[in-house]
């Protein structure tokens, strides 16, 4: 299985840099991971939040083929904890998944097309975070996941 990260716009703090490759890295030894940046939709003082999310949508969508299961970070999704969250992810490396595509939108949220194409929505928490932030926190929740599936001792329960 692989298993991608879209989001959009790009990560400007160092820090949060510097955390996300050390979960990227650490996740090369247990998925074949990619995380792909789609670039802040320019000129967005004339569109409305609708138009904006529209136009996000049809550059995500270039991203995604037929088969893939999509899963959107969205505030009002399931939540998990860590240990459900790689019970989760086993269940789709068992089900045969081919490719696992996580998106994290834009400022508004995502456009009514990605929530029909969807299979599933997962909410980190119900507080809200910047959307760097949540970069972060996911790929250290995948890695945590990784180690739960292994039995490695990264994760105190």
């Amino acid at each position: 299985m692989k298993i991608s990260l879209i989001a959009v716009g790009k990560t400007e703090d160092k820090y949060l840099i510097e955390g996300i490759e050390k979960y990227l890295n650490r996740l090369k030894h247990y998925i074949n991971f990619n995380l792909v940046i789609i670039p802040d939709i320019k000129n967005t003082k004339n569109l409305t939040e609708a138009q904006q999310k529209n136009k996000e949508a049809e550059v995500i969508f270039k991203q995604i083929n037929n088969g893939d299961v999509i899963v959107l970070m969205d505030e009002k999704g399931k939540k998990y904890s860590s240990v459900l969250f790689a019970n989760y992810l086993n269940k789709q490396m068992i089900g045969s998944v081919q490719h696992l595509i996580f998106i994290i939108g834009g400022p508004y949220g995502f456009d009514e097309s990605l929530y029909k194409r969807a299979n599933a929505t997962v909410s980190l928490s119900e507080m809200t975070f910047s959307h760097q932030m949540v970069r972060l926190f996911f790929v250290e929740q995948l890695y945590r996941a990784f180690t739960i599936l292994k039995n490695e001792p990264y994760h105190h329960a």
